[in-house]
């Protein structure tokens, strides 16, 4: 899962600002989902993914993850799979975002399910690129001068994959790329001498950035067809929100500035790669809509066939749709965005691929009016349309919310 990257970064989806290769080719390999839609933060969103659950169940506040969760990494132990994170944790939280929770604190990689981990940000900052603190199972919190945290986390990941070669393994990577600040990568000449205290943040070097972190995700396939797990390796890639909004990128020969923060599509509309050797039909394209809550439900039914009764999810797994199977797809996504974090407005809505229904009555075609610059008046609307806006407004009757 990559840091804070759209859709519009990605050549497979038509941008054409980036080098994506490995991506791209894993893309055409596999599948390309059209219509996958974050939150458009970065908390709200890894909560989501990781517990299958609309933020109003367990959201807690920005940069913790409520203890009492269960997420993907405990089922996924219980399914009989070693488990590992690698890359950005940020679920604790700081001093000020324990305040602003009422005094609570998050949790860490080993009460949410996982058996191992190298991270940056699980008790404090530091950077997370180049001399980066980090923390790990084996290592305890260091300090790594003169390398680079990404190349350190994909390094950390392909010894557990060596370990555990024989048995079931679930890794989940949240990349710390390709989020600011915008720094040089290993690859760019100056990156020996560049100083982290010089506060660099030039959005010049977001397309290394970008550039960098495909490379790594070429590493960690080849790494599979090294040990000779890529046959039963499903790979999923995804960003966990809309890229910078001091980031614009052009996609199919538009301009597109991102939007972070922000719940528009291009705060919330992320890319979504599937493939699966053996498995997923190369070429696809699924145009059906994915919300964040049903990869949940998906890995479980990867893992074990089903999904436990026991488990409560708002999620809908997508699992047959890899397979190319007739299934249950989604008619819409809900989003309950409530960050209490920097001047990021609450928003609670209803959207499918074209509409858009915001809780306070806005009303919008995403088709003719991505930016959602002109509101319709949903009192003039066309019989057809007038009767999805009225199931759109159940949908928000039905997840009214009660926050944790």
């Amino acid at each position: 899962m990559a840091d804070d990257l759209g859709y519009e970064t990605l050549g497979v989806y038509g941008g054409s600002s980036y080098n994506t290769p490995n991506l791209d080719e894993l893309a055409y390999e596999g599948m390309r989902f059209d219509h996958c839609y974050s939150t458009p933060l970065c908390t709200p969103s890894r909560v989501q993914i990781m517990t299958g659950k609309y933020n109003f169940r367990n959201y807690i506040s920005f940069g913790l993850l409520d203890s009492k969760e269960n997420t993907f990494g405990h089922y996924m132990q219980k399914a009989g799979y070693k488990t590992l994170i690698t890359g950005k944790w940020q679920l604790w939280g700081n001093t000020r975002q324990q305040e602003l929770a009422g005094g609570r604190t998050g949790t860490t990689p080993e009460k949410a399910g996982f058996n191992d981990y190298c991270l940056w940000q699980i008790d404090e900052r530091g950077s997370r690129y180049k001399n980066p603190h980090l923390a790990s199972k084996k290592n305890g919190t260091l300090m790594y001068p003169d390398a680079y945290g990404p190349d350190l986390f994909v390094e950390y990941m392909e010894g557990f994959m060596e370990t555990y070669r024989e048995d079931p393994m679930f890794i989940y990577y949240p990349m710390v790329l390709t989020h600011d600040p915008f720094v040089p990568t290993p690859k760019n000449p100056g990156f020996k001498t560049f100083e982290n205290t010089s506060k660099t943040n030039d959005t010049t070097y977001f397309g290394e950035m970008v550039s960098y972190m495909d490379l790594l995700v070429g590493k960690i396939v080849k790494k599979t067809e090294d040990l000779g797990i890529r046959q039963n390796t499903l790979i999923l890639f995804i960003g966990d929100n809309g890229t910078d909004t001091d980031v614009t990128s052009i996609i199919n020969g538009t301009e597109l500035t991102g939007d972070k923060g922000n719940t528009t599509n291009a705060g919330t509309h992320v890319p979504l790669i599937a493939n699966w050797k053996g498995k997923i039909k190369p070429g696809s394209v699924n145009e059906n809509l994915i919300d964040f809550t049903d990869f949940l439900p998906t890995l479980l039914e990867v893992a074990t066939g089903k999904l436990p009764d026991s488990i409560q999810t708002d999620g809908l797994s997508f699992h047959p749709q890899l397979l190319g199977k007739e299934t249950k797809v989604r008619d819409w996504i809900f989003c309950d965005y409530d960050p209490n974090w920097g001047k990021f407005q609450a928003r609670r809505y209803v959207q499918d691929r074209k509409w858009k229904l915001y809780e306070n009555g806005e009303f919008y075609n995403l088709e003719d009016d991505p930016f959602e610059n002109n509101p319709l008046d949903i009192t003039n609307q066309s019989s057809e349309v007038t009767s999805l806006i009225q199931r759109f407004k159940k949908v928000l009757e039905t997840y009214k919310t009660k926050k944790p």
